[in-house]
């Protein structure tokens, strides 16, 4: 789960940078009023990412705080 998890985060970031660049060329070529609203996009992309890490981050912390208490729940059980 780890890898799709760092697969996905970079997917989020590498669509929100090409989209980025697109709509920027395509803006400057045909016209802001035709491209302009196509930026929302590329902020739900960015914001997918920057959601993925957030998320990453604070499951690796939970993940940790289980295994402490794993830990000490036996180190508890052996010192009766």
């Amino acid at each position: 789960m780890n890898v799709y998890n760092k697969i996905m985060r970079l997917f989020w970031l590498v669509l929100a940078i090409a989209m980025t660049i697109l709509i920027t060329y395509l803006s400057l070529t045909q016209g802001f009023n035709k491209w302009g609203f196509y930026y929302v996009f590329v902020v739900v992309a960015f914001g997918m990412f920057f959601f993925k890490s957030y998320m990453m981050k604070r499951m690796e912390r939970h993940l940790e705080y289980l295994e402490q208490q794993k830990q000490n729940t036996k180190s508890t059980k052996k010192g009766n």
